[in-house]
């Protein structure tokens, strides 16, 4: 295996941009990149690991200001203050995904049951003779039984 990477190869290996590398890197979530004599830059299994990392913290909505302190904790190295304040970011936004899952979970349960109720209505429609249109008589559908 290659044991560094040329950035486009690195933006192929994390599904970033070029530009989203450059960009890390220059606001401060990416320590600076070793660069050859050529100053391209050469991402390490390191570098590629720690990209991994911040791109799940993107994914569940740590902000980018958050993610800043946490990479600047990160590089003060593991002192006792920086692994306890690492830790409890850490601790505080596993709870937020927490909920922000607990409440994906609810949602999600409401649309399945929404689709059961749609295939009943489905099964309902195929077995009822089809008409033209309703007469004035006819009987109105029960609320809880019409689909939004």
């Amino acid at each position: 295996m290659t044991t560094s990477l040329t950035i486009a190869q690195a933006a192929d290996a994390t599904g970033l941009s070029v530009h989203t590398l450059r960009y890390y890197e220059r606001i401060g979530l990416l320590d600076p990149v070793e660069r050859r004599d050529n100053r391209h830059r050469r991402y390490t299994q390191e570098d590629l690991n720690w990209i991994d990392f911040l791109k799940k913290l993107k994914a569940t909505g740590l902000p980018v200001r958050a993610m800043l302190r946490y990479a600047e904790l990160r590089r003060e190295g593991n002192t006792l203050e920086s692994v306890r304040e690492r830790k409890a970011m850490l601790q505080a936004h596993t709870l937020c995904v927490q909920h922000t899952l607990a409440e994906l979970q609810e949602n999600l349960a409401v649309l399945q049951r929404k689709l059961v109720l749609y295939d009943e209505l489905e099964q309902d429609a195929r077995a009822e003779p089809a008409r033209a249109l309703p007469s004035s008589k006819a009987e109105a559908p029960h609320p809880e039984r019409m689909a939004p």
